[in-house]
């Protein structure tokens, strides 16, 4: 680092610039071997981001072993020659192999910008790993090796970052050396990856020659492509735009603790995930809608003016409103969405497969909440884009699907915001991570009659069986009279003779117990706390629009069975 002297020559003045610089996070990507831990390092060290130490042991490292030029292959040190991929493999299995299994985190700063660069494992295996290093980055930084061109993990890794809602992709052909730095081979692997990646929806897609191990168009340009007149990769990373989406997005205040250390203050803690907050502006607390104003934005250091994303503080409010970990401040008047059912696209990261039977946990922000995986609508191949049918999940496989919780979760569409639409799922008695979600803004699609006839009894013999087919009849919840109402009507319909049950429960639940029990034959009796018009229209597109039945009185809801055929 050879920023020391500046250092001691001014401290608080290289303090007060650094924390005025901005911060770029990028994340590498690629299939094995193509040298993403090779090119990391190379530009740590042209870019004096490695300190003394670090660089002694790294070259005291090469001298022992073989250079890797990229994740596997390579050839044995030449006198004072580094093995580049040392700074960022850390492992003892990385270096005996060659290879990058866990994600390497490294920081490093210049005049312009900071950096946080996560390095990212190539094998297929460690997917996972690959997504969680891309979650948080700005730019995916995907290597290409020009003798082999684009593989299938290339393509994977390129889509899980569209996925994450990486604006911007910097294909970064290596290995030029090795092919002569030849610029047919390079426009050829720019014009097919390009082709690919555009239609994945990245805001910006480049593409740059370099050699990692030489060192070429890394830091400095390189005299062996005058045929290429783009950026170098520092270049590119200094100038790239970046931290916009978040400002602009509507606030949000995930609280994460409440914070009472005597009778005369109690706030609320948490990280701004979007927007801005400030000292009087009105805001409504999710889930309960209480409508409060902002007192003071408090710190250690003190008393803000505005706080906003990614700042860590603790709102004071004017009023004594109900608010704990989970729920969420937001503007009056720009609220998420609160749903308890909801589409979204899925990274599985265990080698257990999906089991729709089980119940998992999702933690979105704060909140964490009983869900299961209602069904899966589709699987992503990878090569064509195309979305295949599946029913299931298993480990590295990306689908969408619908997840159904047992509470609502306040979220907006992952592309509109990556804080409030991201979420991970967790198995409930292992407590380990099961899969990474984005959510859609996709309403939730009415279960297919070809999904519903998978049953071995059909309809027709079960409507003889039963004397009469499924339904759902809907009571709206407006306090006892209306649960008075339903336990009669039941009642009712079992005096009948009919197959009937009262499904009471909330909005997510009770939709889902409906469809099934509907699709069995049975009169299903519908009673949700709190339920509103989506909730009764995810019902009705469940069971069709013959079999929902909005109920007014028993006697009304009994002749409009029998009108329609659906009781004898």
């Amino acid at each position: 680092m050879n920023d020391q002297g500046e250092i001691a020559r001014d401290v608080d003045g290289w303090l007060a610039r650094h924390e005025r610089k901005q911060l770029l996070r990028f994340v590498t990507v690629g299939s094995v071997d193509d040298g993403k831990s090779t090119l990391i390092g190379r530009l740590l060290h042209d870019a004096n981001g490695v300190y003394d130490d670090q660089l002694a042991s790294v070259k005291k490292a090469s001298a022992r072993g073989a250079i890797h030029d990229g994740d596997g292959a390579g050839g044995k040190a030449e006198g004072d020659e580094i093995d580049f991929s040392l700074f960022t493999d850390g492992l003892k299995a990385e270096r005996e192999q060659g290879i990058t299994i866990d994600v390497a985190y490294r920081y490093f700063t210049t005049p312009g910008r900071k950096y946080i660069l996560a390095d990212t494992p190539g094998h297929v295996q460690y997917t996972r790993n690959m997504a969680t290093g891309a979650s948080t980055a700005d730019v995916a930084l995907i290597l290409l090796d020009a003798r082999l061109g684009v593989l299938p993990q290339s393509r994977r890794h390129a889509y899980i970052a569209s996925l994450l809602g990486i604006p911007n992709l910097l294909v970064c052909v290596n290995k030029m050396d090795l092919v002569r730095f030849d610029a047919e081979v390079f426009a050829r692997l720019r014009d097919e990856f390009g082709a690919f990646a555009r239609r994945l929806g990245f805001h910006d897609v480049s593409t740059l020659p370099v050699s990692a191990r030489r060192g070429d168009n890394v830091v400095a340009r390189s005299l062996k492509t005058p045929w290429y007149d783009g950026p170098t990769l520092l270049e590119y990373l200094e100038r790239v735009p970046v931290g916009t989406a978040v400002d602009l997005a509507p606030m949000r205040f995930p609280v994460q603790l409440v914070l009472r250390p005597h009778l005369d203050y109690r706030g609320f803690a948490g990280q701004v995930a979007s927007g801005a907050l400030r000292p009087g502006d009105r805001v409504r607390v999710l889930p309960s809608r209480r409508e409060t104003t902002v007192r003071s934005i408090d710190t250690w250091e003190g008393e803000l003016a505005v706080a906003h994303a990614p700042m860590s503080v603790t709102v004071r409010v004017a009023d004594e409103v109900d608010v704990s970990r989970g729920d969420m401040l937001v503007h009056c008047g720009a609220e998420p969405r609160a749903v308890e059912r909801a589409v979204a696209d899925l990274v599985w990261m265990s080698e257990r497969p999906l089991d729709l039977r089980l119940s998992y946990l999702v933690k979105h922000t704060t909140r964490v909440v009983p869900a299961r995986i209602e069904r899966v609508l589709g699987r992503t191949d990878l090569e064509s884009l195309e979305t295949l049918e599946a029913e299931g999940m298993a480990l590295n496989d990306i689908g969408r699907v619908v997840v159904s919780c047992a509470r609502p979760l306040f979220l907006d569409a992952y592309t509109a915001n990556r804080v409030t639409g991201a979420f991970v799922m967790i198995d409930a008695l292992t407590n380990d991570t099961v899969a990474a979600g984005m959510f859609r803004d996709d309403a939730v699609p009415a279960e297919g009659a070809a999904r519903r006839a998978m049953s071995l009894v059909g309809a027709a013999e079960r409507r003889r069986r039963l004397g009469h087919a499924g339904a759902a009849l809907w009571v709206a919840d407006t306090g006892e009279a209306s649960r008075a109402l339903a336990a009669g009507l039941e009642r009712a319909l079992f005096d009948a003779g009919a197959v009937a049950s009262l499904v009471e429960g909330d909005a997510g639940a009770t939709a889902l117990v409906a469809a099934r029990l509907v699709a069995a034959g049975v009169l299903a009796v519908c009673l949700v706390a709190g339920a509103d018009e989506a909730t009764a229209d995810t019902v009705r597109l469940d069971v069709g629009e013959d079999a929902f039945i909005r109920v007014e009185d028993a006697e009304g809801a009994i002749a409009t069975l029998r009108a329609r055929g659906l009781l004898g």
